[in-house]
């Protein structure tokens, strides 16, 4: 009988923790999504997304060293932003730290590292790595994404991947226009932002 009390009682102990660390998560995703809402800096670009990846066979622009000085890396989260459009996220430039940007299309969002511009087909904003293309098009049957809005982060101390729907709000769609008004940067000393 004793057993079972103790049994009871440790499973009783058990849920309250894991109920009390997914309350901390919510939190903690509450608090990383107004961080990514204050640290949007610019205004949201509209317009299509492709892939590269210059180890394809036919690949007919650049090369694998990105604009930034990376090597191209298609396990990473990153794309190349359109050549005209480089000033909008503080300069992509080699040697230069990379600049992210909160990508949104096909019903999902994602913090992406820019790391690479390029002179893209007209219309298209930005062109996906593989990983990315992967994300929004997990078949990559579609080969180009219409309607992908990109909205350039301050600071450069995103953990680019997916980003937990909390980032929305209630409505399910960031709020663009409140996002366009802010200018304020996020300080460099705050913790990474890890959203899933």
């Amino acid at each position: 009988m004793v057993f079972r009390l103790s049994a009871a009682i440790c499973g009783a102990v058990i849920t309250l923790a894991f109920s009390s660390v997914a309350m901390a998560q919510s939190e903690i995703d509450a608090v990383q999504s107004n961080d990514l809402v204050i640290a949007a800096s610019g205004v949201a670009i509209t317009g299509a997304a492709s892939m590269y990846n210059p180890y394809l066979p036919g690949y007919r622009e650049g090369g694998v060293n990105t604009a930034s000085g990376e090597r191209y890396d298609s396990s990473e989260w990153a794309a190349a932003i359109k050549t005209n459009l480089r000033e909008e996220f503080g300069g992509v430039r080699y040697g230069a730290r990379p600049k992210y940007a909160l990508v949104e299309g096909a019903g999902k969002k994602a913090i992406i590292k820019i790391n690479d511009v390029g002179p893209l087909t007209p219309g298209r904003i930005i062109d996906f790595n593989e990983r990315t293309m992967r994300y929004f098009d997990p078949s990559l049957q579609r080969g180009v994404i219409d309607g992908v809005k990109v909205i350039p982060l301050s600071g450069d101390d995103w953990t680019p991947g997916p980003v937990a729907e909390a980032v929305a709000g209630q409505s399910g769609a960031v709020d663009y226009a409140k996002v366009a008004r802010s200018h304020i940067s996020i300080e460099h000393s705050r913790p990474r932002a890890h959203l899933r």
